[in-house]
């Protein structure tokens, strides 16, 4: 009967821990959050992408499945019609900044890129993400920190259209 009281008490005791652990955790994680507006924050660990903090007012914009666009209908395969990755990373990146243009927006605005990757018989086999990153620094400034927002870029197995070799997805945040 001891030993059924001190591990009711013990588990009682750890949820009351882990309880005002995480309140006091996440009353320190906004203690940072200060700027109001989106803020590039560049960290001195070597990381891949920085974060970047969203005001809680900001609009935000999200784009799915951004294809790459068709170049020539009628070509024999798919490098052809569509390109290879790098290629079709730029028309995806010129078509979400003809996107964001109609909404008065532009790619400064972009906070996250989800970024699919397939394996490319040109490329060995592989996924070319080396064609992704020299398309992206054409479209956002890596180095100057200025235009680079929070990325994921995965290989995957295959997309919709077997003829794609990259699919995006796109976070916009916006105070306008």
């Amino acid at each position: 009967m001891k030993k059924k009281y001190m591990a009711a008490i013990f588990l009682y005791g750890s949820a009351l821990f882990m309880l005002v652990g995480s309140f006091t955790y996440a009353g320190k994680e906004k203690e940072g959050f200060t700027s109001g507006e989106v803020d590039f924050m560049e960290l001195s660990s070597p990381v891949i992408s920085n974060p970047v903090e969203l005001p809680e007012k900001n609009d935000q914009l999200r784009f799915s499945t951004i294809a790459p666009p068709l170049m020539v209908g009628d070509g024999e395969n798919t490098y052809e019609r569509y390109g290879d990755t790098e290629t079709q990373a730029k028309g995806i990146f010129e078509n979400l900044e003809a996107q964001l243009e109609e909404r008065d927006l532009s790619l400064s605005d972009v906070t996250h890129l989800r970024v699919y990757i397939v394996s490319d018989s040109n490329n060995g086999g592989e996924p070319d993400f080396d064609g992704f990153f020299a398309a992206y620094e054409e479209f956002f400034d890596a180095e100057e920190k200025e235009l680079s927002p929070t990325h994921t870029v995965v290989g995957v197995d295959r997309l919709i259209d077997p003829e794609w070799l990259i699919e995006i997805e796109a976070v916009i945040s916006s105070s306008s």
